[in-house]
Protein backbone atom coordinates (compact mmCIF):
# COMPACT_ATOMS: atom_id res chain seq x y z
CA UNK A 1 0.00 0.00 0.00
CA UNK A 2 1.14 3.25 -0.96
CA UNK A 3 0.41 6.26 1.37
CA UNK A 4 0.38 9.78 -0.29
CA UNK A 5 1.36 12.84 2.07
CA UNK A 6 -0.36 16.23 2.81
CA UNK A 7 1.41 19.10 3.30
CA UNK A 8 -1.01 19.27 6.79
CA UNK A 9 0.64 16.38 7.80
CA UNK A 10 4.44 18.23 7.63
CA UNK A 11 5.48 17.61 11.53
CA UNK A 12 8.27 20.79 10.52
CA UNK A 13 6.76 23.39 9.35
CA UNK A 14 8.44 26.02 7.99
CA UNK A 15 8.25 29.39 10.03
CA UNK A 16 11.33 31.33 8.74
CA UNK A 17 10.71 35.27 7.08
CA UNK A 18 12.13 35.38 4.12
CA UNK A 19 14.68 38.70 4.56
CA UNK A 20 15.90 38.86 0.91
CA UNK A 21 13.19 41.18 -0.22
CA UNK A 22 14.00 43.41 2.86
CA UNK A 23 17.67 43.50 2.48
CA UNK A 24 16.89 43.93 -1.63
CA UNK A 25 14.87 47.32 -0.74
CA UNK A 26 18.08 48.48 1.80
CA UNK A 27 20.25 48.18 -0.40
CA UNK A 28 18.07 50.41 -3.56
CA UNK A 29 17.22 52.82 -0.87
CA UNK A 30 21.11 52.82 -0.01
CA UNK A 31 21.47 53.52 -3.54
CA UNK A 32 19.37 56.02 -3.93
CA UNK A 33 20.70 58.22 -0.69
CA UNK A 34 23.96 58.18 -1.94
CA UNK A 35 23.26 59.66 -5.56
CA UNK A 36 20.75 62.37 -3.94
CA UNK A 37 22.99 63.54 -0.69
CA UNK A 38 25.46 65.17 -2.52
CA UNK A 39 22.67 67.11 -4.68
CA UNK A 40 21.20 68.28 -0.80
CA UNK A 41 24.45 70.48 -0.18
CA UNK A 42 24.58 73.55 -1.60
CA UNK A 43 27.48 76.16 -2.35
CA UNK A 44 26.45 79.35 -2.99
CA UNK A 45 28.13 82.63 -1.63
CA UNK A 46 25.44 84.36 0.53
CA UNK A 47 25.58 87.76 1.25
CA UNK A 48 23.78 87.30 5.12
CA UNK A 49 21.77 90.49 5.97
CA UNK A 50 21.42 92.21 9.30
CA UNK A 51 18.85 90.96 11.80
CA UNK A 52 15.36 93.04 12.65
CA UNK A 53 14.72 90.47 15.59
CA UNK A 54 13.94 92.06 19.35
CA UNK A 55 17.34 92.48 20.82
CA UNK A 56 18.33 89.93 23.62
CA UNK A 57 18.79 92.03 26.88
CA UNK A 58 22.41 92.90 27.42
CA UNK A 59 23.96 91.73 30.88
CA UNK A 60 25.20 94.67 32.95
CA UNK A 61 29.10 94.28 32.36
CA UNK A 62 29.79 92.75 28.64
CA UNK A 63 33.39 91.60 27.40
CA UNK A 64 33.14 93.07 23.94
CA UNK A 65 35.84 91.16 21.65
CA UNK A 66 36.10 93.15 18.40
CA UNK A 67 37.80 92.53 14.95
CA UNK A 68 38.64 95.30 13.47
CA UNK A 69 38.83 95.66 9.36
CA UNK A 70 42.60 95.34 9.34
CA UNK A 71 42.43 92.03 11.41
CA UNK A 72 43.24 93.64 14.69
CA UNK A 73 41.62 92.67 17.99
CA UNK A 74 40.20 95.32 20.74
CA UNK A 75 39.02 94.17 23.69
CA UNK A 76 36.49 96.66 24.79
CA UNK A 77 38.35 99.68 24.07
CA UNK A 78 42.00 98.37 24.19
CA UNK A 79 43.94 96.64 21.41
CA UNK A 80 45.11 93.79 21.54
CA UNK A 81 47.00 91.32 19.65
CA UNK A 82 46.41 87.78 19.01
CA UNK A 83 49.17 86.55 21.63
CA UNK A 84 47.75 88.53 24.20
CA UNK A 85 43.95 87.27 23.67
CA UNK A 86 44.21 84.90 26.60
CA UNK A 87 45.85 86.69 29.39
CA UNK A 88 43.61 89.81 28.50
CA UNK A 89 40.70 87.86 28.51
CA UNK A 90 41.44 86.50 31.53
CA UNK A 91 41.91 89.91 33.24
CA UNK A 92 38.78 91.10 32.01
CA UNK A 93 36.48 87.95 32.79
CA UNK A 94 38.10 87.99 36.37
CA UNK A 95 39.24 84.39 35.38
CA UNK A 96 35.57 83.17 34.26
CA UNK A 97 35.61 80.57 31.86
CA UNK A 98 31.69 80.64 31.96
CA UNK A 99 31.37 84.28 31.02
CA UNK A 100 29.95 85.29 27.71
CA UNK A 101 32.07 86.58 25.26
CA UNK A 102 30.33 89.09 22.59
CA UNK A 103 32.17 89.19 19.22
CA UNK A 104 31.76 91.92 16.91
CA UNK A 105 33.70 91.83 13.61
CA UNK A 106 33.80 94.49 11.10
CA UNK A 107 31.85 93.14 8.29
CA UNK A 108 34.76 93.21 5.33
CA UNK A 109 36.74 90.58 7.99
CA UNK A 110 36.38 87.53 6.14
CA UNK A 111 35.56 83.84 7.50
CA UNK A 112 38.52 82.72 8.22
CA UNK A 113 39.89 85.37 10.26
CA UNK A 114 36.71 85.57 12.46
CA UNK A 115 37.07 81.65 12.80
CA UNK A 116 40.86 81.91 14.11
CA UNK A 117 39.50 84.40 16.71
CA UNK A 118 36.86 81.75 17.95
CA UNK A 119 39.44 79.08 17.88
CA UNK A 120 41.75 80.80 19.72
CA UNK A 121 38.53 81.91 22.11
CA UNK A 122 37.93 78.10 22.67
CA UNK A 123 41.73 77.00 23.32
CA UNK A 124 41.85 80.05 25.99
CA UNK A 125 38.81 78.09 27.40
CA UNK A 126 36.02 80.33 26.71
CA UNK A 127 33.01 78.63 24.90
CA UNK A 128 29.94 80.92 25.00
CA UNK A 129 30.36 82.95 22.30
CA UNK A 130 27.89 85.42 21.37
CA UNK A 131 27.72 87.14 17.92
CA UNK A 132 26.59 90.85 17.78
CA UNK A 133 25.16 92.83 14.78
CA UNK A 134 23.48 96.43 13.71
CA UNK A 135 19.98 96.23 15.35
CA UNK A 136 17.13 96.41 12.78
CA UNK A 137 18.81 97.96 10.11
CA UNK A 138 18.05 97.19 6.12
CA UNK A 139 21.10 95.78 4.10
CA UNK A 140 22.32 98.52 2.35
CA UNK A 141 21.06 101.69 4.23
CA UNK A 142 23.21 104.30 5.04
CA UNK A 143 23.07 103.30 8.59
CA UNK A 144 23.45 99.61 7.70
CA UNK A 145 27.13 100.23 6.02
CA UNK A 146 28.48 101.84 8.41
CA UNK A 147 30.77 100.26 11.12
CA UNK A 148 29.37 99.26 14.59
CA UNK A 149 30.35 102.18 16.79
CA UNK A 150 29.96 101.75 20.23
CA UNK A 151 28.96 99.48 22.32
CA UNK A 152 25.51 100.49 22.63
CA UNK A 153 24.93 100.20 18.98
CA UNK A 154 25.49 96.83 18.83
CA UNK A 155 22.96 94.15 19.89
CA UNK A 156 23.21 90.28 20.25
CA UNK A 157 21.94 88.69 17.51
CA UNK A 158 22.77 84.86 18.47
CA UNK A 159 24.33 83.45 21.46
CA UNK A 160 26.00 80.53 19.83
CA UNK A 161 28.53 78.59 21.50
CA UNK A 162 32.18 78.59 19.86
CA UNK A 163 32.98 74.80 18.32
CA UNK A 164 32.82 71.90 20.70
CA UNK A 165 31.23 74.34 23.56
CA UNK A 166 27.52 74.37 25.79
CA UNK A 167 25.51 77.57 25.73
Amino acid sequence: MIRMRHTDENPHEASEINVTPFIDVMLVLLVIFMVTAPLTTVNVPVDLPSSTEKPTPRPDDPVFLTVKADHGLALGEDDITMDSLAGALEGATKGNKEERIFLRADKTVDYGTLMGVMDKLRSAGYLKVALVNLQGQEEGSEAGTAPIGNATSGRISAATPAAGGTP
